[in-house]
């Protein structure tokens, strides 16, 4: 419950119980059911987040930021959805490139919900979706490329990423701001190989 909510939740609470213990007992009854009202039906969004609100079952809309009402019972929050950037990890172990090399890849992507009622509406869990698409494309491009390629042209190599993560996760309301590949490691006996 948000801080507004929360003061005026216990203010027409205290008003209640005054009017109750001063003899007004039914205007009492009657502010505390206002209380009650207003703990269901306030919300507060902060400036970052979107509330998607269904009504009945059926969309009512995105709201926030700022304060705005729902119809308890009838109306229902289903997701609170963060559109900062956000940065999820993730990896491919044992991945063979075009040349057949063995190469663990760790990367991490930045990543931020533009469209909220697609995010909410569209796809189950949008964050795990992020991690398991980031997962695919990236075994998809260590495997069309050749290990020299992804150890010299890591800009270019995270610039594709980035496309084909993005291609994938637009219809989910989500915008891929950049991809960044922070390692590549290869086998041990190769690397003393290409030292020699």
């Amino acid at each position: 419950m948000n801080p507004i909510t929360l003061f005026l939740t216990i203010a027409c609470l205290a008003v209640g119980v005054v009017l109750g213990a001063i003899g007004h007992v039914y205007a009492g009854i009657a502010v505390v059911i206002v209380a009650v009202i207003i703990a269901a039906a306030l919300k507060m969004a902060n400036n970052w987040e979107k509330f998607v609100i269904l009504r009945a079952g059926k969309l009512r809309g995105v709201k926030g930021p700022g304060l705005f009402l729902i119809i308890p019972v009838i109306d229902r929050v289903v997701a609170v959805i963060d559109e900062r950037i956000q940065t999820t990890a993730f990896s491919a172990e044992s991945a063979l490139t075009k040349d057949t090399v063995p190469v663990n890849v760790d990367a991490i992507i930045f990543w931020f919900v533009h469209d909220a009622q697609k995010a909410a509406l569209n796809i189950t869990n949008y964050r795990e979706a992020i991690d398991r698409v980031s997962q695919t494309s990236l075994r998809e491009m260590i495997g069309s490329s050749m290990l020299s390629a992804l150890l010299s042209e890591r800009n270019a190599a995270d610039e594709l990423l980035r496309g084909e993560i993005s291609r994938k996760t637009a219809d989910w309301g989500i915008s891929v701001k950049s991809v960044e590949i922070r390692d590549v490691a290869i086998p041990v006996a190769l690397q003393d190989a290409m030292s020699r």
